[in-house]
This record gives C-alpha cells, sequence and structure tokens, in this order.
C-alpha cells in the first residue's frame, strides 16, 4: 500500500526511514528478544537509548553545559500550568505574548495560578500575524515572558525572538528542531512531540538549572517540580519509553540531514514553493500576514466553503489527507513538518493548479 501524503497538524508525519527501524525492532530489540516497550526503564538496553536522544538534542541544539534536557508526560498543555506553579513566586506576575488558540490557553491556564500580564494580543486579527518585537512592552520584575513559537491554527511563526531581562519561556511544540535557534536566549523551552519530535506521550523540556530552584520545595508536590526530573533524569516515574526510543531515531535522522541548518533549508524550500502557488492565484488566498508566514504550517482559503469542502474530498481521493483547517477557524491547512516530503509538496501545488482550473 501506498503511504499517504499526510498534511494532519498533529499527530503528524514520521520519517519513513524512522518508522521502518521502529518495525525492524519492534518484537526484537537489539537481540533482546524483547520490544522496548516491554523491557524496563532502568535496565542498560533502554538507559542508552534515553541517553542518546538527550545526546543527539543537545548535539542538534547546541544545548549549554548549565541547562537540563527532561522527558516528561502531559502534553504541552500541562507545561501551561507546570510553569507558573514553578517559576511565579508569590506576588509575583508574568508577562504573556498571545498570538492565537495556543497562547490563549496559555494565558488562561497561568491566570488560575498567579497574575498575567498580557502584554501582546494579535490573537483576534485577520489575516492573522505575530506581534512586532516593537509593540512588546514588558513589565518591571515579570517572573518571565512566554511566547508562542509557531502558531499551528493561524498559521503564523515568530521570525527573531524578542530581547527580554526576564527569562524568556517559549511553547516551541509546532517548530522544533525546524531551524538552528540559540538556546541560551530561554529560561525553558517546551515542545510536545507529535509534530516534529515522535508519537504522543512525551514532552520536552529544555530548562535552565538554576530556575528549576525557584519552584516551592515544601509545598509543590515532587511530580510536579522540574527539580526532581533533573535529578532523576527524568526517571523520577517510569517514562514514556517508545516516543523517547522515537526521538533518538528522528533526531539521529535529523543529524543526517545536515543538523538543523541543512533542515531548515529544506522547509523553507517546501513551504515557499506552497506559498507561490497561493500568491499566484487569485483563487487561493493565504490567511497570515506574508512577514510571518510560518514553514510548518500553511493556511488558505478558497472562494467559498463550498469549494473548501470539495477541494479537501478531492485531494484526499488522490492520497493527501488532513488538509481540513482547525474546526475553530476552517479553510484549509496544509501542515508540512521536517519529516514531510518534498515531493508531497509538489503533488498539492499541482493537485491545486488543476483544481482552480476546473472550478474558476
Amino acid at each position: 500500500m501506498a503511504r499517504a501524503y499526510n498534511f494532519s497538524a498533529g499527530p503528524a508525519i514520521l520519517p519513513t526511514e524512522v518508522l521502518l527501524e521502529a518495525q525492524r525492532d519492534l518484537l526484537d530489540f537489539k537481540g533482546t528478544g524483547m520490544s522496548i516497550m516491554e523491557m524496563s526503564h532502568r535496565g542498560k538496553e533502554y538507559t542508552a537509548v534515553h541517553e542518546e536522544a538527550v545526546a543527539n538534542l543537545k548535539t542538534l541544539l547546541n544545548v549549554p553545559d548549565n541547562y537540563s534536557i527532561l522527558f516528561m508526560t502531559g502534553g504541552a498543555t500541562s507545561q501551561f500550568s507546570f510553569i507558573p506553579m514553578n517559576l511565579l513566586g508569590a506576588g509575583q506576575s508574568a508577562d504573556y505574548i498571545n498570538a492565537g488558540s495556543w497562547g490563549a490557553g496559555a494565558v488562561k491556564a497561568a491566570k488560575k495560578l498567579g497574575k498575567v500580564n498580557v502584554i501582546a494580543d494579535t490573537s483576534k486579527e485577520i489575516p492573522t500575524r505575530m506581534p512586532a518585537n516593537s509593540e512588546l512592552k514588558f513589565t518591571d520584575g515579570a517572573a518571565y515572558v512566554h511566547i508562542t513559537s509557531n502558531e499551528t491554527i493561524a498559521g503564523t511563526q515568530v521570525k527573531e525572538f524578542p530581547k527580554t531581562k526576564a527569562p524568556l519561556i517559549a511553547d516551541m511544540s509546532s517548530d522544533i528542531l525546524s531551524r538552528p535557534i540559540d538556546v541560551s536566549q530561554f529560561g525553558l523551552i517546551y515542545a510536545g512531540a507529535q509534530k516534529n519530535l515522535a508519537p504522543a506521550g512525551v514532552t520536552l523540556v529544555i530548562i535552565r538549572n538554576d530556575l528549576a530552584e525557584l519552584a516551592p520545595k515544601e509545598t509543590l508536590p515532587e511530580l510536579f517540580q522540574y527539580r526532581a526530573f533533573i535529578e532523576e533524569n527524568s526517571l523520577k516515574n517510569t517514562p514514556p519509553t517508545f516516543p523517547i526510543y522515537i526521538i533518538m531515531l528522528v533526531t539521529r535522522w535529523l543529524i543526517a540531514q545536515g543538523g538543523l541548518e541543512g533542515m531548515q533549508k529544506i522547509n523553507d524550500a517546501k513551504a515557499a514553493k506552497l506559498y507561490a502557488a497561493i500568491d499566484a492565484s487569485s483563487f487561493y488566498k493565504g490567511t497570515a500576514v506574508k512577514e510571518y508566514r510560518s514553514p510548518m504550517n500553511v493556511t488558505f482559503r478558497l472562494p467559498t466553503e463550498e469549494l473548501e469542502e470539495a477541494f479537501i474530498k478531492a485531494a484526499s481521493k488522490l492520497g493527501m489527507t488532513s488538509l481540513k483547517g482547525h474546526r475553530s477557524v476552517g479553510g484549509v491547512r496544509a501542515s508540512i513538518y521536517n519529516a514531510f516530503p518534498t515531493e508531497g509538496v509538489d503533488a498539492l501545488v499541482a493537485f491545486m493548479k488543476d483544481f482552480e482550473a476546473k472550478n474558476s
């Protein structure tokens, strides 16, 4: 059976090479007679997997020595609460930048735990965009500044992160490992796995070690403290071993692609093809301001909702799946994360031209 061109926003496509290797290992991992899912998380076989996943991430992101890489659970949305529980002290406030649905979710969760200053809000603007750094008015003494690097529903991405006095906290769930970043610019980075890392089930956290010491040690349960995950190497309880194993394979694959510099070139080229097709047409209309367009999630509309429905249905019959926009906004969304093949973008562009010719 031919593989579909899966444009899903998440859970998303994984590299075929990774899936094939996981398939080979599934019943018998390295001659153990067991699956990685069946063996002890404290045994030498899994320990080697865990350590390589961490080492590969350090290499790809050039993570400084005063940061820790953690594998947690609960998805990125759990971090919406973890962050203020650990970093927002009594009497303090935190600055939040809200550019869409995921930024709004972070704001909502944090407001239950402390004072939140929404210092910029473009979440309701059409066409969609990220706030310009010149619009940001930071609060003196804020505990941290929270930003979402890529809004999957809005189809927008931060192109240049703001310089902040307070620790910058970034939700990078939908563009982690898609481009080089300066980790030292951030106090904490977090990402759900199911877009660019692995299957759902593991959440990546990269935290500057001194920030982990801010949590109220006596009143916050241990499993809600970053400190506990650092001290136990993410083994405070049983970790999601299979998704972490997939992270190991995906990071190996990324290194083979030329690292994040190589991956960014591939991603930019894919996105450029799709945006060029949109811009060359009067039939398709992009929903994001051009300078903030996401290379991960390409969002656009057709002249009518009926045409959008027909477009999505016809594309699916040709093996191009999951193109329907998020239920909150409608339209069309093509998610083309790291693992999405260039030939899939070419197929979509060809289909778009054909569909326009038949329906104009």
